[in-house]
């Protein structure tokens, strides 16, 4: 019932910017967390930037300073504003969401979209 459905990924040169979004659709009543995960060949996925619905972030060490993330509660999204960015950023990268989907129920499921692709090279 729920899905994630991320774009903007594609190819960028290295110090270029690229913006990801993602929208969550279906059965929702409401967003705890919301954000992002990459994984490049080869490594382990590994989280990039999350955000609560109060808008408390969390970023990974290496791209603080670099990448903003931001919500839209009332819109079910999220976007990373990805900046400055390294060879070392290539990967697929995967929306993620946590979602209470009743009213009544207050359990909360995991859900991740499909990836999209952010290459970075010259």
């Amino acid at each position: 019932q729920v899905q994630l459905m991320e774009s903007g990924g594609g190819l960028v040169q290295p110090g270029g910017s690229l913006t990801l979004s993602c929208a969550a659709s279906g059965r929702i009543f409401s967003i705890n967390t919301m954000g992002w995960y990459r994984q490049a060949p080869g490594k382990q996925r590994e989280l990039v930037a999350t955000s609560t619905e109060g808008g408390t972030t969390n970023y990974a060490d290496d791209v603080k300073g670099r990448f903003t993330i931001s919500r839209d509660n009332a819109k079910n999204t999220v976007r990373l504003q990805m900046n400055s960015l390294k060879p070392r950023d290539t990967a697929v990268y995967s929306c993620y969401a946590e979602i209470r989907g009743s009213i009544i129920r207050r359990r909360a499921d995991d859900y991740w979209g499909l990836g999209t692709q952010v290459t970075v090279s010259s």
